[in-house]
């Protein structure tokens, strides 16, 4: 059977959303042996290292050389923000959160991203965003309603809003950097996960000490580094290259439901209807912001 390259790069895409949302439910379980920041830092320590070969052809180690003052500030920067901080607070928010939860409030970082475009970027937002993002506060408003926060989530609560500024900051900071052009989107990706992943896993250590780590451990740790990191990257941005954004856009949307029925397949974590209307009426509203409609 023939499967034409667009197919095929729709169904790379679902595969790579899939791999992705099974990231929170290995998580999930690797935290009940690991401690939440050395388990970040080990994960993407660990991919950065699978990276690493890449770097050492010609073209990359001169790319490395021309690096400017600025430039290094700037990716150290995007490290810190979105491996150290954003993903940091993504492990202690599923610590005390249900995946579901974490979700839902890290989405809404497309939200903010167009207020601080504007800011920093001189992006005005659109009139469909500014209503996206209103869709976006109704569907969470739903989900959460009615705002009975139990005392043992508030800390994940207060850690994943860091988390969401930080990576708010980190697609901006990013943004401004790509658009300079001279650096490539692997030198800007190697260098800030290595600088960010050491900073945590360091971080990690310290706060939290070296744990025990079982078989089991390594190879959650190993499946999320290998396959859900470095491979499920770089197969996504072999898809980039046929896809649409709008489409990639959509089926990356598809996480926001991915991640709440994988959460209740394997975690026993409940969700009710309710919640589920929020869920989609988030993503609906995520999904306009991210498309940028006409004013």
């Amino acid at each position: 059977m023939n499967v034409s390259p667009h197919f095929k790069a729709v169904l790379q895409a679902l595969f790579v959303t899939f791999l992705w949302s099974t990231s929170w439910v290995l998580i999930k379980f690797g935290l009940a042996d690991i401690p939440a920041l050395t388990f970040a830092g080990l994960r993407y320590s660990l991919a950065f290292l699978c990276l690493l070969p890449f770097v050492w052809r010609p073209a990359h180690r001169a790319a490395l050389r021309k690096l400017s003052g600025r430039d290094w500030l700037r990716l150290i920067g995007l490290g810190l923000l979105f491996y150290s901080v954003t993903q940091g607070a993504q492990f202690v928010g599923l610590a005390h959160l249900p995946a579901a939860t974490v979700n839902l409030l890290l989405s809404f970082t497309n939200i903010i991203v167009p207020l601080l475009g504007l800011f920093f970027l001189a992006e005005s937002p659109t009139r469909w965003q500014w209503l996206g993002g209103g869709l976006s506060l109704a569907g969470a408003a739903l989900y959460f309603y009615p705002a009975a926060v139990p005392p043992g989530q508030i800390l994940g609560l207060i850690v994943v809003g860091i988390g969401v500024l930080a990576n708010a900051g980190s697609a901006v900071l990013g943004r401004h950097v790509n658009r300079a052009g001279h650096l490539s989107p692997l030198i800007v990706t190697l260098v800030s996960m290595g600088v960010g992943s050491l900073a945590l896993l360091a971080a990690g250590i310290i706060i939290q000490d070296w744990p025990t780590l079982s078989l089991s451990n390594w190879a959650i740790i190993g499946w999320l580094a290998l396959v859900n990191t470095a491979f499920a990257f770089t197969l996504w941005n072999l898809t980039l290259r046929t896809l649409s954004a709008m489409e990639s856009s959509l089926i990356n949307n598809a996480m926001l439901l991915q991640i709440p029925f994988l959460a209740w397949l394997f975690l026993g974590e409940t969700i009710t209807g309710r919640e589920l209307v929020g869920l989609a009426l988030a993503g609906v509203g995520i999904l306009m912001v991210q498309l940028r409609g006409k004013r």
